[in-house]
């Protein structure tokens, strides 16, 4: 199974939340199944038990670890045996069939699509919630990429940058993922004039723009390799590249650098004044649902604040409901509030939906990085 952001992420049972008890007359549906295929770790056991208690509905969870097995999944049965699937919204353009029609269906009338955040909701339009003009996918949660550092063995002047990476007081002690790297170093470069990308966005405007732009980032880059440290892949590898490796800065996900935090408040995770880069997962039902009137009262349970705060709690992602975070514990908001300031929220940096060159020509320069 392919390893992802998710694949490690684990919060003792005693820091999740009891299970939600909601009232009967709450659910839209009171019998029969819906199949969900999921991530890895975002349906625990306690929301599994809320959900079937508030609706009388059995869920049947499938899950996955990576977006190219939940399409090839989708692909292989031609859209069918599932209710809802939740990919990256980026990865929608995957869920197309041979005549370019989405295997999901536009979002039922019954969703409560007006519990989602307004700018994510707006936001999904563009990174591939919309097909043909209709909402097959609304935002799940989100979570993002910045930069982690141990604040006593790494100084940092001012507001984090991800050019801090490449100072020389971190020669042989940054750690990052490769094709993330190169998209974060290009942010810094396109910020000070050295290689101008309209913030990245550039390498999803065509095949010659992103060889342009990740060609140049990856030359300077490796003008600076005695910074390598460590490379990761995964939430293992991320945590060991500062707790084995000694590493004091790279570029992570928020649950490495947050988890970290929890274990050492000398590692800080903070948003790169450059913009903070931010991925969205999403959910919608799939047009062939044999469930379908059950795939809504799962969405709806999905959307409820409540929920929203249970499964923070559970993985650490945010939720892309309005108020969940009302319903997080108090270390998770904590942690929260001292990230995602209103001036980060205004300057996220969103992956956008892939074009058919992005991912081979970005492979083509990670290669060359890891090689070097």
């Amino acid at each position: 199974m392919s390893f992802s952001r998710r694949s490690v992420l684990k919060i003792s049972a005693a820091g999740l939340a009891a299970p939600m008890i909601l009232k009967a007359s709450d659910a839209l549906a009171s019998s029969g199944s819906v199949k969900v295929l999921a991530w890895g770790d975002y349906i625990q056991p306690n929301m599994v038990e809320a959900f079937e208690k508030d609706t009388g509905i059995k869920l049947e969870l499938t899950t996955f670890g990576s977006n190219d097995e939940a399409e090839s999944t989708i692909r292989a049965n031609g859209g069918k045996g599932f209710d809802i699937v939740t990919p990256s919204i980026t990865n929608s353009a995957g869920y197309l069939d041979d005549n370019g029609d989405s295997y999901f269906a536009p979002v039922p009338a019954g969703v409560n699509v007006g519990n989602v955040i307004p700018s994510f909701l707006r936001d999904s339009a563009s990174l591939g919630g919309v097909i043909k003009g209709e909402q097959v996918l609304l935002p799940l949660d989100w979570g993002t990429e910045g930069v982690t550092y141990n604040k006593e063995k790494m100084p940092v002047d001012g507001t984090v940058s991800y050019g801090d990476l490449w100072a020389d007081a971190a020669k042989g002690k940054a750690a990052f993922r490769q094709k993330s790297v190169i998209m974060g170093t290009g942010l810094y470069l396109d910020a000070t004039g050295e290689v101008p990308s309209n913030r990245m966005l550039d390498v999803y405007k065509s095949e010659e723009d992103a060889r342009r732009v990740w060609g140049a980032v990856t030359q300077w880059i490796l003008e600076r390799k005695e910074n390598f440290g460590a490379f990761w892949n995964n939430a293992t590898e991320a945590s060991s590249a500062f707790t084995e490796a000694g590493a004091i800065i790279g570029q992570t996900w928020d649950t490495t650098g947050l988890l970290l935090n929890r274990d050492n408040p000398d590692f800080l995770y903070r948003a790169p004044k450059e913009g903070i880069i931010t991925w969205l997962d999403s959910f919608g039902m799939l047009k062939q649902s044999e469930n379908p009137e059950q795939a809504v009262a799962f969405m709806n349970f999905m959307l409820k604040p409540e929920t929203g705060g249970m499964f923070s709690n559970n993985t650490g992602y945010n939720s892309a409901v309005a108020g969940a975070a009302e319903f997080a514990s108090d270390e998770y908001k904590k942690q929260f509030n001292e990230v995602y300031t209103a001036e980060v929220l205004g300057n996220m940096w969103w992956w956008q939906a892939d074009t058919p060159f992005f991912a081979p020509v970005r492979n083509e320069f990670v290669e060359i990085m890891t090689n070097a």
